[in-house]
């Protein structure tokens, strides 16, 4: 029997409105992605950082600018590039004559929501900066920390890696996010008003928020007071047990992916008006959570798709 509280107790009505109406302005800015709206949500709300990768035109960057637009929160672009240095996004010391003393100037990434556009067109070095930033919610630099605002979400966007001028990211960079998703071609009908509508951009300069930073705090208390049964952790488990196991996986999945699933699937069951999860909510986020994290023995294997066939082989009991 679920004892779980309802979700009338966890969420107001208020709140509960703020959010629906978030989900639905970034729908009608984002045409035809209900889904991948549903996961950039799911990452918000579950306290981790979304990556979105596809081929230039897409939507990717159209996708993290309308959920920034409807957040209400601080919003920094950073254009990743290949010269593009660490303190350009962390900040830098900066001696002042007057006091004789190192004064600290903040740069893009102390910011509610940071869009890191085309993040794996800068070198690693680059991109290993935001590692401290995305884990622990912090920068330290020549010795001092400094804490960034709450809440803090990373929002990237990548190019296939095949593409030129462009630097994979590395592992513990990529796990660093807690999904990666892909936006994919739209379907006929979302292309053909994208093409006889207002320019989306006109259109997500004119969004009005629909939530503060004290609702998205109050968001993400929710997710984790959402319940998660023994027999849902039991397959949660067996999951990353047989990504330890399966043919052709090189490096499995770590107890800290096992955390970011269950802690996705809570979102996404808050998210569709559920105080506990189900097995569909794992299997809905799994290949998103687990895909950028698989490491395939053989070079061209795809975590996607290793995902995917995990996914199939591990009943529901």
């Amino acid at each position: 029997m679920d004892s779980s509280p309802p979700v009338s107790r966890m969420l107001t009505d208020e709140l509960r409105q703020a959010l629906l109406d978030a989900q639905q302005q970034v729908n009608a800015l984002v045409l035809g992605k209900a889904h991948e709206v549903r996961l950039a949500f799911v990452a918000l709300l579950s306290g981790g950082h979304l990556l979105i990768e596809d081929l230039p035109g897409l939507g990717k960057t159209t996708l993290a600018h309308a959920l920034a637009s409807s957040l209400g929160l601080g919003f920094q672009r950073v254009q990743f590039t290949s010269d593009l240095l660490p303190a350009d996004v962390l900040g830098v010391s900066i001696l002042d004559p007057g006091s004789r003393e190192f004064a600290f100037h903040p740069g893009p990434v102390f910011t509610h929501v940071l869009l890191a556009d085309e993040i794996n067109r800068a070198p690693p070095r680059t991109q290993s900066a935001l590692l401290e930033a995305m884990a622990e919610q912090q920068v330290t630099l020549d010795g001092q920390t400094h804490a960034l605002p709450d809440p803090f979400f990373v929002i990237a966007t990548q190019n296939p890696v095949d593409l030129s001028g462009t630097f994979p990211l590395p592992d513990s960079q990529l796990d660093r996010f807690l999904l990666r998703l892909a936006m994919g071609y739209p379907n006929v009908e979302a292309e053909r008003e994208l093409l006889r509508g207002v320019d989306r951009r006109d259109l997500i300069a004119r969004a009005t928020p629909k939530l503060d930073d004290h609702q998205v705090r109050a968001l993400r208390e929710a997710v984790l007071q959402v319940h998660a049964s023994d027999a849902l952790i039991d397959y949660v488990q067996a999951l990353l047990t047989r990504s330890r196991q399966h043919a052709g996986v090189r490096v499995g999945l770590s107890p800290r992916a096992g955390l970011a699933l269950l802690r996705a699937a809570k979102a996404h069951a808050l998210l569709l008006g559920r105080a506990h999860v189900i097995p569909e909510d794992v299997q809905t986020l799994f290949i998103g959570v687990a895909g950028h994290r698989l490491v395939g023995e053989a070079e061209s294997s795809a975590g996607a798709a290793l995902a995917r066939a995990i996914l199939q082989t591990v009943p529901v009991d």
